[in-house]
């Protein structure tokens, strides 16, 4: 009897939840499960990306800065998750008819239900929104990268609050949610017959923290003795280890992007891979043939390049298309960052703008002379028809509009917070180190 009724209680639990799950697709559309727990998955792949951002950076840095070097990054993911459920979300993705920011209906998340589907979507609308949390939290961590080592983290924190309800909330809007340069019927791109693509944050995340974070270094200044003195890295195995997980998180961040678990996560999963690890391959010959040695950092940074290059493509091109992104790239990455920075004299310190705001643009650009119509979902003839010279049009438009004004806003806010705060620490401090000075704590104890 004990068998029996257990699978009675079993069977009328089936019976319950299938009910349970018929009356949820008639409330808010059909959540599948499935996709769900992908797109959760790849909510904690993008968010790991943070930490390991921290580790990439951090290792570069000279010993006195680590701690603080690694709490930009950190403290991104703290204030950056208030900041993206209060207003941010909202601004990014709230309904606006084809504005330039989104409404406030989500501010607060007001509206952005548990356990209903958005927009026909087939996961969560709160899992859509913690999704986008994961990019908001990561992109104004890149421009840290930009101006490690010499600034005071109360006007850190300020700049960065103000640049991600400023800058990437609204390119986000534009892009994503329906505004001036997607797809849409309010788009400023409808020249072209198509808005931009951007599968996962091309312009987005990484033009849009690269360009600011070469206006930051440009405004604030070098690092104090740079490039006479030498900077060496206090931990370049704390670099490789964050390059790893950062290639590891980005199966998320693209293959994710579509929202589903499909074959289209699957082909950006691979395409990821391919250009990463092509990336990687022409840094690493194009520094031999410079330098006569390849660098383990070059390696690491050539990889990071082709991620970031792939980034906007992910979802548009096929697997040999992909790998020739990370073969161009490798190269153009590599003479920003180890000539060109040189030449000009200016203190990327990391190369925030050198691998994310020129990998970007490449990405970018190549995206529309790459894509696929058939994954892409454009036409190639017809009334509709998209030529790949449209296409590049629109995406260089997309490109233009984003570096004028992601570096306009920022050099705005850098005078603003300048003038009432001071973004730089001392001269005293720098000297000390962003450790002791900004956090009272050192990194390594001996």
């Amino acid at each position: 009897m004990t068998g029996k009724r257990s699978l009675i209680l079993l069977y009328s639990l089936g019976v319950c939840s299938l009910f349970a799950g018929e009356l949820l697709a008639q409330d808010g559309g059909t959540i599948d499960s499935g996709a769900t727990a992908w797109m959760l998955a790849s909510c904690a792949l993008v968010l790991l990306m943070t930490p390991g951002l921290a580790l990439f950076y951090g290792g570069m840095v000279r010993t006195k800065n680590v701690l603080g070097t690694i709490m930009h990054s950190l403290f991104c993911m703290a204030i950056i998750s208030i900041q993206w459920v209060v207003i941010g979300y909202s601004i990014a993705f709230g309904p606006s008819n084809g504005g330039f920011f989104g409404g406030l209906d989500y501010a607060f998340l007001n509206g952005v239900a548990w356990d209903a589907a958005r927009d026909g979507e087939s996961i969560p609308h709160l899992v859509f929104m913690t999704f986008q949390m994961m990019f908001a939290i990561i992109t104004p961590a890149l421009i840290t990268g930009a101006f490690a080592e010499r600034v005071r983290f109360g006007p850190y924190v300020v700049f960065t609050l103000l640049w991600a309800t400023l800058v990437y909330d609204p390119i986000a809007h534009w892009v994503w949610g329906g505004g001036i340069l997607s797809g849409s019927e309010h788009s400023w791109l409808k020249m072209f017959g198509t808005g931009a693509l951007d599968f996962a944050g091309g312009t987005v995340v990484h033009i849009s923290s690269g360009v600011s974070a070469l206006v930051l270094v440009l405004m604030i200044g070098k690092r104090r003795g740079y490039p006479d003195q030498p900077v060496l890295p206090n931990n370049l195995v704390f670099t490789v280890l964050g390059a790893g997980i950062l290639w590891f998180g980005w199966f998320g961040f693209n293959g994710g992007s579509g929202l589903d678990s499909n074959g289209l996560a699957g082909l950006a999963f691979t395409v990821t891979h391919l250009c990463a690890a092509s990336g990687a391959l022409s840094w690493a010959v194009v520094e031999w043939v410079h330098r006569g040695k390849v660098s383990v950092l070059g390696v690491a940074t050539g990889l990071i390049a082709g991620l970031v290059c792939i980034t906007p493509a992910s979802g548009y091109v096929l697997p040999m298309p992909a790998l020739v992104m990370g073969l161009i790239v490798g190269p153009i990455c590599y003479y920003f960052v180890a000539i060109l920075k040189g030449k000009l004299g200016y203190d990327d310190s990391l190369d925030a703008f050198g691998v994310h705001g020129v990998g970007g643009t490449v990405g970018a650009l190549l995206t529309g002379l790459l894509f696929d119509y058939g994954v892409a979902g454009l036409a190639e003839s017809g009334d509709d028809a998209v030529s790949r010279g449209s296409q590049f049009g629109a995406q260089a438009v997309a490109v233009l509009v984003t570096w004028v004004y992601a570096g306009g806003v920022t050099a705005i806010l850098v005078v603003i917070i300048d003038k009432t705060m001071g973004f730089r620490i001392s001269e005293e401090d720098e000297a000390t180190g962003l450790d002791v000075s900004q956090h009272d704590e050192t990194g390594y104890n001996m």
